[in-house]
């Protein structure tokens, strides 16, 4: 039996209504309505799903509309939302005790498994997220080499750390001015070049001889898009850092334990002098880390004079996730591979649709990740480059894939993730819904 169409609108009111007054409600009670900007969804004209409940590849919102995820948390979420076995070791910690103030045998273990999956860190320090990861990687840099300035690349993210925010990646449209909160003290100890370009470093550094401390990238970059590094570049990164005593640091926040049990530096086969990951971690839950040679890690407090600390760091609730996912990894070694193939049919998929359509936007994809950008030509390789996809054709395809139970990021800079719990079915709907929309 059919609905009327005046009886349909009826049966959709009450749930949208539930919408409309709970973000009142939300603009009311937190400032701007969320507690990251990204989720206000400017850029596509409208803010993401109020999401209410995540089981696998799909989540839930407060209408009840159930979405096929690609958002994924930007990241954190790996073998899928609500994962039965990470719950019930969170729920076996937090009965012993939350977080206790101390370090204990489970904080110690995940360390060294750690050192383990990324020889580079051989030392670990645990913090809760990825921001202070790569704050304090930053901070140890300048204190190993007595050095003040540093240089970042423009559309990588390295969390809103005053250093990191403006001319960054992600949805932060954040500049080196007081109405950013940045100070000019802060923003002229950072040197800003374009990704992938090395020759840009070899100047700076050339510049400023013995003035720079660090050089901070994401070796596969996960903020503007998917970016990946042209040949040689992090090679490049790793001789001219070698040659001039500055510290790398690669912010593999995103890509550890996604890309390859060992991140991209396993990947690419460079090894950085400080690592930070975090995202995919915790299984889900808060849980980051930084680490390096024993050296440059020695001027940690109490060793040293640098003080990193934290009430929440390596606590026991985290740390369980974190187990239980690398348990998961350990145990299943066709993890990767298995995200990896159902990661490019749906890129694949996604291109011959594109052609089926007479454009010529690029489809990028590495690992379980997945990038579409809506402008000509090949795909993208700095963020002046990103900048030229087009926001208003994004928005409009965001929108159409989300009248059609599909959740994609609510920003052209940002891109889309798979998890374990995806499925072939999950992927092929998704590329009939893309087929419709992009009609």
């Amino acid at each position: 039996m059919h609905r009327s169409v005046s009886s349909e609108r009826q049966h959709l009111a009450a749930p949208l209504d539930v919408a409309a007054s709970t973000w009142t409600r939300a603009r009311a009670a937190l400032a701007g309505g969320v507690d990251s900007p990204v989720r206000a969804g400017l850029p596509v004209g409208a803010p993401t799903p109020m999401l209410v409940s995540g089981h696998g590849a799909h989540v839930v919102d407060v209408a009840g509309r159930s979405y096929i995820d690609y958002v994924c948390a930007y990241g954190p979420v790996l073998l899928g939302h609500g994962d039965l076995r990470i719950a019930a070791a969170v729920e076996r910690a937090m009965r012993a005790g939350a977080v206790l103030g101390a370090t204990h045998p489970e904080e110690v273990r995940l360390a060294e498994r750690v050192q383990q999956l990324i020889p580079s860190m051989q030392r670990v320090h645990f913090v809760s997220t990825g921001t202070e990861a790569c704050m304090s990687a930053l901070r140890v840099a300048r204190a190993f080499t007595k050095r003040e300035k540093f240089i970042r690349f423009e559309g990588c993210y390295h969390g809103q750390s005053d250093a990191m925010i403006f001319s960054a990646g992600a949805s932060s449209l954040s500049r080196p001015s007081l109405a950013a909160g940045i100070t000019q003290a802060m923003s002229g100890d950072v040197i800003v070049l374009p990704y992938n370009d090395a020759d840009a470093v070899e100047r700076a550094l050339c510049d400023h001889p013995g003035e720079v401390s660090a050089v901070i990238v994401e070796p596969i970059c996960g903020n503007m898009g998917l970016c990946m590094p042209i040949p040689r570049f992090l090679e490049r990164l790793r001789e001219l850092c070698s040659n001039t005593s500055t510290v790398l640091i690669f912010d593999e926040v995103i890509t550890a334990l996604r890309v390859a049990p060992g991140g991209a530096q396993a990947r690419y086969g460079v090894e950085p002098d400080l690592t930070c990951i975090g995202k995919t971690l915790g299984g889900g839950l808060p849980i980051a880390a930084f680490g390096g040679p024993a050296d440059i890690m020695a001027v940690l407090a109490p060793d040293g004079t640098v003080f990193v600390g934290g009430t929440f760091s390596g606590n026991p609730a985290c740390v369980a996730g974190a187990h239980v996912l690398l348990d998961t990894l350990g145990e299943d070694r066709g993890f990767h591979e298995r995200l990896d193939r159902l990661a490019l049919r749906l890129a694949d998929g996604l291109k011959n649709v594109i052609r089926e359509r007479g454009r010529d936007y690029p489809v990028t994809q590495c690992s379980s990740m997945v990038d579409i950008k809506f402008r000509h030509g090949p795909a993208h390789r700095n963020m002046a480059q990103a900048l030229e996809a087009d926001p208003t054709v994004y928005a409009a395809f965001y929108h159409a894939m989300l009248a059609r139970g599909v959740l994609l990021p609510p920003s052209r800079m940002e891109l889309l993730f798979l998890t374990g719990a995806h499925t072939e079915s999950d992927v092929d709907l998704t590329l009939q819904a893309a087929r419709e929309a992009l009609a």
